[in-house]
């Protein structure tokens, strides 16, 4: 028993970013210290409910799996669950077997300290958190320096599922061990270091930027990237919205003919909403002439590639990338500041929208689109090419 290494559970919420800087960090801590163990719990894409309700299903199956350890001789003494900022039910489960429990929070300290801020409104001062993101005006929150237009506050609080499920999970925040968050300092500073005069939450570690730099994805794009590599240095403008980003085709229409307009070479991600309820992923199209204005792949076929799914990471870091729209995921963030590519944010979901204001107006790092972007807000091209130019 001297030689079994000790064993981490990690639960990451279902999402590819979410998995994908969990795998990351527990590559980092097994790559430091070979007398530890991970095991890392997936946990199927939900269709429909609440986030609450996906991973509290989940919690019989976890419970099974941690007793089968613990009966299994060899498999080690396991130490701690690190758990996602979403997968907070997982706490029950931890401490029915009297293991401690951390949380890996897979966004930036920004967000983290604006969860706590919204959850002393709802529980110290009982303010009604979805009239004020109704009433366009700006509130001084602490872990901000500037002061935050409650027209950025996150599209995951508007409703009162959303509300309800964000609140739920950040007050079990004050149950566990200690926060993790995939965040640097020199990045996060004012942020980091209001959390850490904070008493009422546990102890937080800033451990990032956790990265997946593989470039696995270039055998997956080789035409793409053949491609760029005959173009010049910083001449492509990248557009990718992330894994779950789409657009209607009256906006996808208009993008096009911006980027038309423009005349800069592109490489545009586009994906197709889900065709249902009960799929919330989009896809790639068969065809994306269908959705784009007659003519325009011929017209841009020398200035620009239409794709899929893109591997981001891999065209990010290609030299001939000058420039990223992205969505703003905290993951789209950490990489296009990692490569050093200039980003336009285009907020669409979930905390989108309060990462591109502190990548814009609080850190000077990028420029905006529209802060405030709602999806059922038309962006007209001489907007997007104005941006894109600046």
């Amino acid at each position: 028993m001297a030689n079994t290494p000790a064993n981490l559970i990690f639960i990451p919420a279902p999402g590819v970013g979410h998995i994908m800087s969990t795998v990351e960090i527990a590559k980092l801590l097994v790559n430091r210290d070979k007398h530890l163990a991970i095991t890392v719990l997936i946990i199927n894409p939900p269709s429909l409910g609440s986030g609450s309700a996906t991973t509290t299903c989940h919690c019989k199956y976890v419970r099974n799996i941690v007793s089968d350890m613990i009966d299994r001789s060899g498999s080690g003494l396991i130490v701690g669950f690190v758990i996602d900022m979403f997968c907070t039910c997982m706490i029950d489960v931890a401490n029915e077997f009297h293991i401690p429990t951390y949380v890996f929070f897979t966004s930036n300290a920004a967000f983290l300290g604006f969860e706590r801020y919204i959850q002393t409104l709802c529980d110290d001062q009982n303010q009604d958190v979805i009239e004020l993101i109704h009433s366009d005006t700006e509130v001084l929150v602490p872990f901000f320096v500037k002061q935050v237009p409650t027209k950025v506050f996150p599209t995951v609080i508007q409703t009162k599922e959303g509300l309800d499920f964000l609140m739920w999970s950040a007050r079990r925040l004050r149950e566990v061990k200690a926060i993790i968050v995939n965040t640097y300092f020199e990045l996060e500073k004012h942020a980091i270091e209001s959390l850490s005069t904070d008493n009422t939450i546990p102890p937080v570690y800033p451990v990032g930027p956790l990265l997946n730099l593989e470039d696995d994805g270039k055998l997956l794009a080789d035409d793409v990237i053949s491609w760029l590599d005959c173009q010049p240095t910083s001449s492509v403008v990248f557009l990718c919205f992330g894994s779950m980003g789409s657009f209607n085709e009256i906006q996808v229409k208009e993008i096009a003919r911006a980027l038309e307009q423009s005349g800069y070479r592109f490489v545009w991600s586009l994906r197709q909403p889900p065709s249902n309820q009960a799929s919330k992923i989009p896809s790639d199209y068969k065809d994306p002439s269908v959705v784009l204005p007659e003519g325009f792949l011929e017209r841009t076929a020398g200035i620009g590639k239409v794709i899929g799914w893109a591997p981001q990471v891999a065209l990010l870091g290609h030299r001939e990338i000058g420039g990223f729209v992205s969505h703003c995921g905290w993951n789209s963030l950490l990489e296009s500041l990692w490569f050093g590519v200039p980003t336009v944010a285009w907020p669409i979901d979930a905390e989108q929208q309060i990462n591109a204001f502190e990548m814009v107006v609080e850190l000077g790092l990028a420029v905006e689109i529209k802060l405030d972007y709602k999806r059922d807000v038309w962006i007209r091209r001489l907007m997007l090419i104005k941006t894109i130019r600046s």
